[in-house]
């Protein structure tokens, strides 16, 4: 088996979910290359932080507090860059004109300036493999979704609706953090830091949006700083956005509705997708992460079938296929459609391959065009 070495810069939340997906890689018993995380690096090396890594990772062999000095360690083949997204512009093109291989995650730049910078190194590097995070796909019902999608049984698409709810920003009293900063954050608020996860599987699918009209909420307005005092809030609370989409195959063009709430009553952490045709319907939502409801024409009669997906994902696992997938089960499966992709020059299949710079580019045109319209109150052209 092969073996890939990875420095991961910015060892926060998701450097920690990868280097947990990368200590269970033999529950993918088919894969034929593995990571092995060397280098870590942290602006601020927080001892809880590195002492977690080091305690946990026995392969790691650098700790910096210098992005540069991972990017220039030869034992380093790729880097994982999960860092706030005012610095994805700086250290991604470091890492790609330093020649190692990226996963940044999402927004891939804070604004579409940034973004159109990281595309340019893209194109200047075509030797470097490039992608972005996003894991919902890789629940077994979306991968079934997909499936329904590549195979046109959905017929002429009525209606798509696509969206990330979750609670975390309910609580008033919640300390200020850098996603609620504009200079941090970028001026797409939650839409900047959710939206790519939404727009994954629509832009897959050639379903491009051709112009918006979008809502912002600047719900909870100021917070607590954590040190006394009450600050203001800018980034954007909640995104509700309504495309007229094209689909880039048959030329239709259907209302897609995109939303990425922080605050939305009811929901801990909800991403859902619902797909509407003239032959089928289908729909699932992380809130019942085996439930997948499919709706067929036959005869005349509309009845919602549900379906228990169970462990049926595009990377084979050795968990039975009765079981449920969880959170850290779909980032293992996207993390392997990384490194498969990387090895083998293809993703396993169209709907098991990890975001792209040119998806994440028109997931910028449209964040862009989203934050015009709410400006103008109007429908602007993507």
């Amino acid at each position: 088996m092969e073996t890939i070495r990875f420095g991961i810069i910015g060892i926060g939340m998701m450097g920690r979910e990868f280097a947990s997906a990368a200590a269970r890689w033999c529950h993918l018993p088919d894969m034929d290359i593995r990571p092995e995380i060397v280098s870590i690096c942290s602006k601020t090396l927080a001892e809880q932080n590195v002492a977690w890594y080091t305690g946990n990772i026995p392969s790691i062999r650098q700790i910096t507090g210098d992005y540069r000095e991972v990017i220039a360690n030869p034992d380093v083949d790729v880097v994982f860059c999960a860092v706030p997204h005012h610095l994805h512009e700086k250290m991604y093109r470091a890492v790609i004109e330093g020649g190692k291989h990226l996963m940044g995650e999402k927004p891939f730049g804070i604004d579409k300036k940034a973004n159109d910078s990281i595309l340019s190194a893209v194109s200047e590097h075509p030797d470097v493999f490039v992608r972005c995070t996003s894991h919902f796909p890789f629940y077994p019902a979306v991968q079934k979704i997909c499936g329904m999608i590549g195979e046109q049984a959905f017929g002429t698409i009525i209606e798509v609706e696509a969206g990330f709810l979750h609670s975390s920003d309910l609580d008033p009293s919640k300390p200020i953090n850098w996603k609620r900063m504009n200079e941090y954050n970028g001026e797409y608020g939650s839409l900047g830091d959710l939206g790519m996860h939404v727009c994954h599987v629509p832009f897959r699918a050639g379903w491009i949006p051709q112009n918006v009209r979008a809502i912002f909420s600047n719900i909870i307005a100021e917070r607590p700083d954590g040190k006394g005092n009450v600050v203001p809030c800018e980034t954007w609370d909640n995104a509700t956005l309504f495309c007229e989409t094209a689909d880039m195959k048959s030329g239709d063009v259907f209302p897609m509705t995109v939303k990425t709430h922080r605050i939305a009553p009811g929901e801990m952490n909800s991403w859902y997708l619902s797909v509407y045709g003239t032959k089928a319907s289908a729909r699932f939502s992380t809130k019942n992460p085996k439930l997948l409801q499919v709706l067929d024409y036959n005869g005349g009669v509309q009845s919602w079938q549900h379906i228990d997906t169970g462990q049926g994902t595009a990377f084979k696992t050795i968990s039975g296929g009765i079981f449920t997938l969880s959170f850290s089960d779909a980032m293992l499966q996207m993390w392997a459609a990384f490194l498969y992709e990387l090895k083998h020059g293809v993703p396993l299949k169209k709907f098991a391959g990890c975001v792209t710079p040119q998806e994440t580019a028109l997931s910028h045109k449209l964040f862009t065009a989203a934050l015009e319209s709410h400006e103008k109150k109007a429908v602007v052209s993507v």
